[in-house]
């Protein structure tokens, strides 16, 4: 039985749910079994991962546990793969959902804990207040608040995905040159081209889910108005590797009105990339195509919030600084932001030299392609700098 009824969930927020073991997705207590079979894991709960791997939400462990269960259990491959950076161990569940988010590149307050202890669950949520907490019973309206949402084909194929990083991330570790040689060794590409009908789902996605790489905040709903508008653009990103395909990570939306300033009300990214140049060069190419079309100027609006310090670093590495033009406006959500912040708008001439993206990084236009593919390069067959080709 549940402490208390919970509130409303918001389905929005919650992109890995955190699954304690013992009492919790199976009955009993792993380290008190007699052999080495892990306890038998409950239907429900395997069904209810499951189903939210379909809708896109990852799943991950965090188990105060011997860390010998987490060994048991990567002995059964087909359960091990439903979770991702699983954490077992004597430590405080608050430090292992933060060692969870790290490694998953994602922030703390996107992670939900399902746990049926009432001392978990208060430890959490005094330690991390804003991530949510369920008892395992409350686990049908977990599934109930994403029933009828719009599921894209990258949210369907997200936990491939992040299993495709931890390789990428293992990959880096054993790296024998540096991070830029690494970078270089994966052979990145970037595709960026006006948006086709079919990833305008993607870009609302990448609108309401993005917080580390999101200039403005702007809301789906605003963003879908806007982008049927006279005068507005939406371009995406896609980006690949030697390792596969991260499908379509980035988003902007352009407003073309005024023919001699072209003004971004948002600009987004997926967290997947952070780090690897992408929004840079999402970026640099805009500008660089605000210029090919004849404008004199390019302009973002930017709110700041505490999550979108790399995005404001980057607005001003790319030259982009606060201007005072309220005869020329941006287009932003009028709706006013939660922390109380504001809006700004940043902006720079397109004269003269403008940044390139970084070195390592191919940036490939897509123009005229209606259904761009999202497939994988081939594996080169050539080793990393350092690395045993027999390995």
């Amino acid at each position: 039985m549940t402490d208390t009824a919970p509130p409303p969930l918001d389905a929005d927020g919650v992109k890995c749910v955190v699954w304690d073991l013992d009492g919790t997705l199976w009955d009993d207590i792993a380290v008190e079994s007699a052999t080495d079979e892990l306890p038998v894991p409950r239907p429900a709960m395997l069904a209810a991962i499951d189903a939210l791997a379909a809708r896109g939400v990852l799943s991950s462990i965090a188990s105060r546990s011997a860390p010998a269960v987490l060994d048991r259990l990567t002995a059964v491959p087909e359960l091990r793969a439903r979770f991702l950076a699983p954490q077992v161990s004597w430590q405080d569940k608050s430090e292992s959902l933060r060692r969870i988010a790290k490694d998953l590149g994602i922030a703390v307050e996107a992670l939900l804990l399902v746990d049926d202890s009432p001392y978990e669950r208060a430890e959490v949520t005094a330690l991390l207040p804003g991530v949510r907490t369920l008892d395992p019973a409350d686990v049908p309206a977990l599934l109930a608040a994403f029933e009828g949402r719009e599921v894209t084909p990258e949210a369907r194929d997200r936990v491939r995905r992040y299993r495709t990083e931890e390789t990428r991330r293992a990959e880096g570790e054993r790296f024998a040159g540096s991070r830029e040689e690494f970078l270089r060794w994966c052979d990145m590409q970037l595709t960026v081209g006006p948006a086709t009908p079919d990833e305008v789902p993607r870009a609302l996605e990448l609108a309401a889910r993005t917080h580390r790489l999101n200039s403005s905040g702007l809301t789906p709903d605003r963003l879908r108005a806007l982008t049927a508008t006279d005068g507005h653009a939406l371009y995406t990103a896609r980006m690949t590797d030697r390792f596969g395909s991260y499908g379509i990570i980035g988003a902007a939306l352009v407003d073309r009105t005024d023919p001699g300033v072209w003004s971004v009300p948002l600009l987004a990214l997926s967290c997947r990339v952070a780090g690897r140049g992408a929004a840079a060069a999402f970026l640099f190419w805009l500008a660089e195509r605000a210029r090919a079309a004849g404008a004199a100027a390019f302009r973002v609006t930017l709110r700041p919030t505490d999550a979108n310090l790399e995005m404001r670093i980057l607005l001003r590495q790319a030259g982009l600084r606060r201007i005072d033009d309220t005869a020329a406006p941006p287009t932003p959500d009028p709706a006013p932001p939660a922390d109380g912040t504001g809006t700004a708008v940043l902006g720079r001439s397109l004269d003269g030299d403008l940044p390139h993206p970084p070195a390592w990084l191919h940036v490939l236009p897509r123009e005229d392609r209606e259904n761009p593919e999202d497939t994988a390069p081939a594996t080169p067959a050539t080793p990393a700098p350092g690395e045993d080709p027999d390995a």
